[in-house]
């Protein structure tokens, strides 16, 4: 039997992670793996995890996080922004693993076909602590509380005057790009945050859900022929079912999280269902 996988959140600039990358295995020859953003930092850690899984796998689709995204002191090299991510695109090409920018797959093996679409579709700001009406209002809170994400000092949205513009763009894009496919194939969405609010009413730190999509996307499991939607970021590893379609959390996320879940833990099977 082949299987479509998924993972996410492998943070390999942890030396544990990275260490146990090496438990990320097909479970036959043909299966494919999505991984949904937050490899590393570093170029060079994103080329190393892609290659050695490239070669374990068929093929490899890849949603970029946004710690690939990141811009940091430390990369000797600093593209920004939108640059950064182009890199990673050419990056990815080399290694044939499929990007958002590449026509998108069709997973033709066990619980095919589907269309596999990863996409990049970042955050505008509009998952609101409750109490408050507007972006400036949301992130007075979190600097009060002491919630803030890193994305505030390393994500650059540049050309972009901000996160919220780009966000825009990518959803225009990307939702041209979803109606011009054929309905009647069912589609497999690959975001590296959900597309939907619910998930992130867990957090412990409601301040954070920010910075974890857009409400734009609320309605696109509805609204297209979706048989699942894969994400990460929220590091809360579970399936929950929006409107009769699973959304799964494939995260792997840093080592004390996993720790406490027992173990390092394996891809998430998506298909066959």
């Amino acid at each position: 039997m082949s299987s479509l996988l998924a993972i996410s959140d492998l943070h390999i600039s942890h030396p544990d992670n990275r260490h146990h990358l090496h438990r990320v295995l097909p479970y036959s020859p043909r299966d494919w793996l999505i991984v949904a953003g937050d490899i590393a930092e570093r170029k060079s850690d994103i080329r190393w995890a892609l290659e050695m899984l490239s070669e374990r796998f068929t093929k490899v689709i890849w949603a970029p996080g946004n710690h690939d995204l990141w811009t940091t002191s430390g990369d000797p090299s600093a593209p920004r922004g939108e640059e950064r991510y182009r890199e990673l695109v050419k990056l990815c090409g080399e290694l044939d693993v499929i990007t958002p920018e590449d026509p998108y797959p069709v997973w033709e093996g066990d619980g095919g076909p589907v269309t596999v679409a990863p996409l990049l579709l970042l955050y505008d700001y509009s998952f609101r602590p409750e109490g408050t009406s507007t972006k400036e209002e949301s992130l007075a809170l979190a600097y009060d509380t002491g919630v803030v994400c890193t994305d505030e000092m390393l994500l650059h949205p540049d050309p972009y005057p901000g996160v919220e513009a780009w966000c825009e763009a990518r959803v225009v894009e990307t939702e041209r790009r979803l109606e011009e496919l054929d309905p009647r194939i069912p589609v497999v969405l690959v975001n590296h945050y959900p597309l939907v609010r619910e998930p992130t009413r867990v957090l412990r730190y409601p301040e954070f859900a920010q910075w974890c999509g857009t409400e734009r996307t609320a309605d696109w499991h509805r609204r297209f022929n979706v048989a699942a939607v894969v994400y990460g970021h929220l590091h809360i590893r579970r399936t929950t079912w929006h409107d009769g379609v699973p959304f799964m959390e494939v995260s792997v996320g840093y080592p004390r999280e996993w720790r406490r879940r027992g173990r390092y833990p394996e891809p998430v099977r998506v298909l066959p269902a």
